[in-house]
C-alpha cells in the first residue's frame, strides 16, 4: 500500500480543481454514469435486497468511481488519484483485525459476512450527541459500562459546555474540554465496572485536529481507537489528515468515517451505495482505517432509517462484506427519540438490516443525535440487542421483518417525537432506568420478537 506520506504529497501536487467543479463536472456526472453501466437499480419493495450479483456489481462500480474521483483536498484545490494497481493492493493489504480494548473487555474486531452467524462487534452510545454539563457526562458514561453488558466499546457523547461555557471549535475552550472529557470518560468507565472498555470515538467533542490530538493525551490508549472521516462528499483536508498523522505515529487504530449523503450529489439510492462501496476504499488508503464507519443519510430528514437510505446501505454493505475483508461498521440515526414507541420500530429496521448485510453495530442514535441530552442508556442497549438476534438470519427473512416494522414508523419520520431527556430515562441517584421506560422497553421488545427478531 502507497504511504501516507504519499497520499499528502499528491494532496500538494494533484489535478488543480474548483471545489464546484469537482462536484459538478467530475463527481456527480461519475456516478450518474456508473450507475447505468452497472444497471444498479433500486427495489423499494426489497430493503433489504438478497442479490449477490447486485452487490458485487455495486463494489465494482465503487472501484470504477473511486480510480476515477478519488478525494478532493479543498486546503490545496488538489484532487487526489489513485490508480487501479493501487486500489487492488490496498484492498488486499488491508486490516483485516484490530484488538479493542484491555483486559476482560479486550475483543477482536474482525469482518462480517452477509447472513454471517457471528454476532457483531457493538460499537455502542450516543454516537457523539451532546450531553449539556460534566456530571451528565460522567452519569451517562458510567450508564453505559454498567447497563450494556453487550458492548464492546462506546462511542462517547460530545460536551456542550465547560464549567458553564459554550464549547466553540477552533477555541481554546475545545481544547480544554477534549481533555477533560478524556479522563472523565476512563473515570466513569471504571466506576461502571468496565475499566478495559474501549472508547471508540476519540473525543466527540472536538472537531478540531488540535483538540483531538491534546485530548488524546488524557486517558486514551492505543487500544482505545480514533475516528477521522471524509467531508460529503469525497473531501479531506489537513485536519484530518493531521490527526491520521499523529494516530498512524503512535500506532492506535484508526477508525474511517464516512457518510454519503442520499438527494446530493450521490443522487438516489443507486448512487450513494456506488458511494459508500467507494468510501470503503478511502477509508482504507487515505484514511489508513483498521474499519470503516459509514452512515448514508437521507438529506431532507437527515436520519438512516429511511427506506431508500436502507437499500443504499444494505446492498452496499454487502457488496463491501463480499468482496473485502476490512470490517465494516453502520451508524443509526433514528428520527425519533428517547422513550417513544417509535425509536424501536426504526433502530430495529435499522440495525437488522446492517447485520444481516454484514456490518457491526453501533447505536441507534436518538432523534438524529441533534438535540442535547435526549438519549439514555436504554436505546444502545436495545440497539446491541437486535445485532445479535439478527446474526445468523437470512436477508429474505430480515427483509420482510424490515418492512412491517417500517408500516410502523415510514409515515412519521417527518414529523418524529423528540422524545424525553436522559434525566425523564434514567434515575442518576440510583443510577437505574426509569420504571415508566422499562415497561416501555420490555412490552416493544416482545412486539418485535413477536415480528421475528428473536430477542431474549
Amino acid at each position: 500500500m502507497i504511504s501516507l506520506l504519499e497520499v499528502i504529497d499528491r494532496a500538494m501536487t494533484g489535478p488543480y480543481c474548483t471545489e464546484s467543479d469537482f462536484e459538478m463536472k467530475v463527481l456527480y456526472p461519475k456516478i450518474k454514469e456508473l450507475v447505468k453501466k452497472y444497471d444498479i437499480k433500486y427495489d423499494s419493495e426489497n430493503p433489504v435486497p438478497a442479490d449477490d450479483a447486485l452487490a458485487d456489481r455495486v463494489f465494482q462500480a465503487g472501484m470504477d468511481l473511486y480510480e476515477a474521483v478519488g478525494f478532493y483536498c479543498p486546503d490545496t484545490e488538489r484532487i487526489v488519484k489513485f490508480s487501479r494497481k493501487e486500489i487492488i493492493e490496498a484492498l488486499e493489504e488491508a486490516p483485516s483485525e484490530a484488538r479493542i480494548g484491555e483486559g476482560k473487555d479486550r475483543k477482536v474486531l474482525k469482518a462480517r459476512r452477509p447472513e454471517s452467524s457471528e454476532t457483531p462487534f457493538c460499537w455502542i452510545g450516543a454516537l457523539g450527541a451532546a450531553v449539556s454539563s460534566e456530571e451528565l457526562y460522567a452519569s451517562i458514561m458510567e450508564a453505559y459500562a454498567s447497563f450494556m453488558p453487550l458492548a464492546n466499546g462506546i462511542t462517547a457523547p460530545s460536551l456542550e459546555k465547560i464549567n458553564g461555557y459554550i464549547v466553540r471549535t477552533g477555541t481554546p475552550f475545545e481544547v480544554i474540554a477534549a481533555m477533560r472529557v478524556t479522563a472523565l470518560g476512563r473515570e466513569a468507565l471504571t466506576r461502571g465496572g468496565r475499566p478495559g472498555l474501549a472508547i471508540m470515538n476519540n473525543i466527540a467533542t472536538a472537531g478540531s485536529d488540535v483538540a483531538k490530538i491534546a485530548g488524546s493525551q488524557f486517558g486514551l490508549r492505543k487500544s482505545d481507537t480514533w475516528v477521522s472521516g471524509h467531508t460529503a462528499e469525497f473531501k479531506l483536508g489537513f485536519q484530518r489528515l493531521n490527526e491520521i498523522a499523529f494516530v498512524e505515529r503512535l500506532g492506535g487504530y484508526i477508525i474511517g468515517e464516512t457518510a454519503p449523503i442520499l438527494g446530493g450529489f450521490c443522487g438516489g439510492p443507486e448512487g450513494t451505495a456506488i458511494a459508500n462501496a467507494a468510501y470503503h476504499l478511502s477509508s482504507i488508503i487515505a484514511l489508513r482505517g483498521d474499519a470503516q464507519l459509514t452512515f448514508p443519510t437521507f438529506f431532507r430528514l437527515g436520519c438512516t432509517s429511511e427506506r431508500q437510505t436502507i437499500w443504499a446501505k444494505s446492498v452496499s454493505c454487502q457488496a463491501m462484506a463480499r468482496n473485502s475483508h476490512f470490517p465494516v461498521f453502520v451508524d443509526h440515526y433514528a428520527a425519533a427519540g428517547a422513550m417513544t414507541d417509535m425509536f424501536f420500530y426504526e433502530a430495529a429496521a435499522d440495525v437488522a438490516s446492517s447485520v444481516v448485510s454484514g456490518s457491526h453495530v453501533t447505536s441507534a442514535g436518538t432523534a438524529k443525535a441533534t438535540h442535547v441530552d435526549h438519549f439514555s442508556p436504554i436505546e444502545p442497549k436495545f440497539s446491541s440487542e437486535v445485532g445479535h438476534a439478527v446474526a445468523g438470519m437470512t436477508r429474505t427473512d430480515v427483509n420482510e421483518i424490515v418492512k412491517q416494522l417500517m408500516g410502523k414508523y415510514e409515515d412519521r419520520l417527518a414529523t418524529a417525537p423528540v422524545g424525553k431527556k436522559y434525566c425523564e430515562c434514567w434515575d442518576i441517584d440510583k443510577k437505574l432506568p426509569n420504571p415508566e421506560y422499562m415497561e416501555l422497553y420490555e412490552d416493544m421488545k416482545k412486539e418485535i420478537s413477536d415480528m421475528g427478531i428473536p430477542l431474549k
